[in-house]
């Protein structure tokens, strides 16, 4: 058994020192599926290498060399919110001077102004505001898709859905179908920072816990969204967390298909209440990336969130697993509140550089991962 096993490693190219990883490479070489264990020997490899080479080769499986990316705006439309969450630098307090909230009006105009080029999504997270009323919610997305009735709008993260049906006594599903028919497309897939209860009743115990979040996923996919996934990693969490977590992901995936893409997000310490905790190292981001795509096996995309990893790493990540960079962005607000040093919007021609630089072949997509064609003036996309 052991030299069938090495034989397909020599044939398929794979090669490493770390005995743990020949199993899990028999595995992956043959499609099947990874369990908790393999996590951890993943996590705990020092062939940080290897663990690139097996995630690559799932990646090159189910993309070849494509790697996509789209032209989108974020809107942040308030900084005030009721939750304290220590991984957080975005959030403010009403009556604190540096927060802001938005008019519509001046929600509107952000959403056209500062960039030339024509935008395929809006995408839209906020603080948890004790004020504004759902209907401010349903409002902007209207008025947005009345003044941009071909952008797809990503607004509203599982843990805003869950605050603001509350606040307006109602359920979930009702809150959820009150956004579908305002003009919400999808949901981006933010607050879920570690499902793990003992991690998140120190890092954002005033959020909802990890299984309102994962019901929270399944409502929206039952009605129709397609939403992302996160994970906040580098900062009390161990191993065993983000196993955990990754397997809860796919576990809901296989219920539901409703996941389209996992994005890895990397703590940023600087200017939270967790400042004293080391930056994550280049290291544990590609490792993140290349583990993730590893065991999240039904999740179609795996990105790399070019705005928190940096460029370079981004870059990097092509061949650890990602084949998704995100955006051109204008304007990120939540991470570089946090210290994020990279810039906060790209242009495509950049993008398109970083990826062909890389080795990898760019291709624009729309949220749902439709070619986006472009002519001088206008874009078409591919259905």
């Amino acid at each position: 058994m052991r030299a069938e096993t090495l034989d397909s490693r020599e044939q398929n190219g794979f090669r490493s020192y770390d005995k743990r990883l020949e199993p899990i490479a028999a595995k992956v070489l043959a499609g099947e599926r990874l369990d908790f264990n393999d996590g951890i020997a993943l996590y705990g490899s020092t062939d940080v290498l290897a663990v690139g080479w097996l995630a690559n080769h799932v990646r090159e499986r189910m993309h070849g060399d494509v790697t996509y990316f789209n032209v989108n705006r974020h809107i942040n439309p308030t900084n005030v919110c009721v939750a304290a969450c220590k991984l957080c630098a975005f959030g403010r307090k009403k009556g604190d001077p540096a927060g802001y909230t938005m008019a519509l009006e001046e929600a509107w105009e952000t959403a056209a102004s500062g960039y030339s080029e024509a935008v395929t999504e809006f995408h839209i997270v906020g603080g948890l505001h004790p004020d504004l009323p759902l209907e401010y919610f349903l409002d902007l997305v209207r008025g947005l898709k009345q003044r941009f009735p071909k952008v797809h709008i990503k607004a509203f993260t599982m843990v805003e859905v869950a605050y603001l049906a509350r606040r307006a006594k109602l359920s979930i599903e009702e809150t959820l179908v009150k956004f579908r028919e305002a003009g919400v497309d999808s949901m981006p897939g933010g607050g879920a920072e570690i499902f793990a209860a003992r991690v998140r009743s120190i890092i954002c115990d005033h959020k909802i816990d990890g299984e309102e979040w994962l019901e929270t996923a399944r409502l929206a996919h039952k009605l129709g969204f397609k939403t992302n996934a996160t994970m906040l990693y580098g900062h009390i969490e161990n191993d065993e967390d983000r196993v955990d977590h990754l397997l809860k992901l796919r576990a809901l995936q296989d219920e539901t298909g409703g996941f389209q893409t996992f994005i890895p997000l990397a703590f940023h310490p600087e200017n939270t209440p967790l400042d004293h905790l080391p930056v994550t190292t280049g290291l544990t981001d590609i490792r993140q990336i290349a583990v993730s795509r590893l065991l999240l096996d039904n999740f179609a995309h795996i990105k790399a969130y070019w705005q928190m990893l940096t460029p370079k790493i981004a870059q990097i990540s092509l061949r650890f697993g990602a084949d998704d960079l995100d955006g051109t962005v204008v304007e990120e607000k939540i991470y570089h509140d946090a210290g994020a040093t990279t810039p906060q919007g790209m242009t495509r021609k950049e993008l398109c550089r970083l990826i062909t630089e890389a080795g990898r072949v760019p291709v624009e997509r729309d949220t749902l991962y439709h070619a986006v064609t472009r002519t001088e003036d206008s874009f078409t996309v591919a259905v």
